[in-house]
């Protein structure tokens, strides 16, 4: 590599004094899709999709186009983009698919510069090259130097040197990608964007790393990449531009917005970022929800202890206990349950855990008992009883999670005789010694084999949950022996376990209900008791499903747990 001299430097070095501080970079942050088709026709048509996508910048991945011609495509290219572009033509070395010689490749990035090109893009070890010549890029064309870390995130320390490296090297922008493992890896990207003192732009690769791609407008990044459709991302964890802009409300993130999510693993399949931004947007909340996918809550909770906009967390398989345990308070009703479903950040940092689960299941399930098919289709609040439709009756639970500690918790406190089905015999020996002398345990084959009946049957497993909706956890004989039949999965919303419970003549109660009743209280809190638009909710979810109405499908074939 080239050494440095001022003479080659586009910009001059700048003294700590002289650096802005992160305050004084108030510049928008834009949305920008890469065009990567393979030929040079294709490649012209798929700008102007591009930019009647919606984006505010689109980059030119030249390096994916088989049939370029530098002198006879690049200037074509360029005049054919009628927004903002940044011009890449990366090499396989550094990710990319350009395997030719390095001063050919370079060559054409000045070349684009020199055609008016706003923005190239030059990777950090290829700079001195770049720079290396007295023949200046047009100081109109903004040089990102650019660094790709495909296996790890750097610590921090590295990530600063890293800055101030490339900063020195001449760049205008930083941009800095690295695949995050863990989700504390995206901690520290926005760390990094939070305490930026010029342009930068963050990336965290992998899903795990997704919310700095969601929320690098709160953190001042410079920009971040959206797909144009969800199969067409060119990074793993990118969002579809529809999403990042809509759902996402991307462009009007700020400073002062507030970041909630739901903390779980997996959690791609979760609708709960959809119905709280949804509900988040119309009442006009600063805040958005994000899908928080963690391995480990304790070592979650400390990477972003430090950040006080991440103010409150839906929290679901399989951290709900953990999430009672590492809660600073915790309410009483969660405390008696065992399991926390929300937290929600204190003045001092800490957290404190809810459950607004058990609530929503056992009103649910109150209606069907006490009505039938059309109560148990409405998630309308059941009328005020003086006594429980539950009282005196057996409520049969499967799972002994945090889902299922809620249930069996709600229906002995409304007076239900209790029996709790899992699949380790111990952790139902457990949950029912906790609930006292109103529970009991039995095997997972007295379940299947129809040794222990009763009048509700409530799965609160994840069994068929999309994409595995042909599973069921009992066979439909054993459905069919219950009056009322509980599924707390939603997705979809007629599983094979209510399709069996219905054909055999039981009174179905499906998952939404719970699912949005929780959702409810947990708006509740994240916005200080703001009431929220319940119906505008249960709609978004089922428009979501593509479901208008509570009739099922036409039955067909099925599998058993998951056989």
């Amino acid at each position: 590599m080239y050494g440095f001299s001022e003479a080659t430097l586009r910009i001059p070095s700048m003294t700590a004094e002289q650096a802005p501080v992160a305050s004084d970079i108030s510049t928008p942050s834009y949305i920008c899709t890469s065009v990567t088709a393979t030929t040079v026709d294709t490649f012209l048509a798929e700008i102007q999709e591009a930019a009647a996508s919606g984006v505010d910048i689109i980059e030119l991945r030249l390096d994916f186009i088989a049939d370029f011609d530098p002198e006879r495509h690049l200037q074509q290219i360029l005049s054919s983009c009628p927004l903002p572009y940044i011009v890449t033509y990366r090499p396989v070395w550094e990710g990319g698919k350009y395997d030719g010689p390095e001063p050919e490749r370079l060559a054409v990035l000045k070349m684009a510069a020199l055609l008016g090109a706003p923005y190239v893009d030059v990777e950090f070890k290829a700079s001195p090259y770049f720079f290396a010549d007295h023949h200046e890029v047009p100081l109109s064309t903004k040089v990102i130097l650019s660094y790709h870390d495909f296996q790890q995130t750097p610590e921090p320390a590295v990530l600063e040197r890293l800055v101030t490296a490339m900063r020195d090297a001449g760049a205008d922008i930083v941009k800095l990608a690295a695949m995050a493992n863990d989700i504390t890896d995206a901690a520290r990207m926005l760390d990094l964007l939070r305490k930026k003192s010029s342009p930068m732009i963050a990336l965290s690769m992998g899903e795990k790393g997704q919310i700095v791609r969601l929320l690098a407008a709160k953190y001042g990044g410079y920009l971040t990449f959206a797909a144009m459709s969800p199969e067409r991302a060119s990074a793993p964890g990118q969002p579809d531009i529809g999403k990042l802009a809509g759902l996402y409300n991307y462009r009007r993130q700020g400073a002062r917005t507030k970041v909630y999510g739901i903390i779980g693993n997996p959690v791609s399949h979760s609708k709960s970022p959809l119905i709280h931004n949804t509900a988040f947007q119309n009442i006009d909340f600063d805040g958005v929800y994000v899908p928080l996918l963690v391995d480990d809550l304790e070592r979650f909770l400390t990477a972003f202890k430090d950040d006080p906009d991440f103010a409150g967390f839906s929290v679901t398989i399989p951290h709900k206990e953990a999430a009672l345990r590492l809660a600073s308070a915790v309410d009483p009703v969660a405390r008696q349950i065992g399991a926390v479903n929300t937290l929600l950040r204190q003045p001092d940092g800490s957290y404190k855990g809810y459950n607004t689960d058990w609530l929503a299941a056992i009103s649910a399930i109150e209606r069907g008992v006490a009505g039938g098919a059309a109560a148990a289709a409405s998630t309308a609040p059941s009328a005020a009883d003086s006594e429980s439709p539950l009282k005196g009756k057996t409520v049969v639970v499967i799972g002994a999670g945090g889902a299922g500690r809620a249930i069996a918790f709600g229906a002995a406190t409304k007076g239900a005789r209790v029996v709790i089905a899992n699949r380790s015999r111990e952790r139902a020996d457990q949950l029912a010694a906790a609930l006292g002398s109103s529970a009991t345990s039995c095997s997972w084959e007295d379940l299947v084999s129809g040794r222990v009946t009763g009048d509700v049957l409530a799965n609160s497993t994840s069994l068929g949950m999309t994409p595995h909706q042909e599973e069921s956890p009992v066979p439909p004989q054993i459905a069919a022996q219950f009056k009322v039949v509980f599924d707390a999965v939603y997705n979809p919303l007629w599983t094979r376990l209510l399709l069996d419970a219905r054909a055999g003549g039981a009174t179905p109660v499906d998952g939404l209900q719970m699912f949005v009743g929780q959702a409810l209280e947990q708006f509740r809190l994240f916005t200080g008791g703001v009431e929220p638009p319940a119906e505008l909710m249960e709609r978004t979810v089922l428009d979501s499903m593509g479901t208008t109405t509570a009739a099922p499908p036409t039955l067909v074939a099925h599998t058993v747990g998951g056989k």
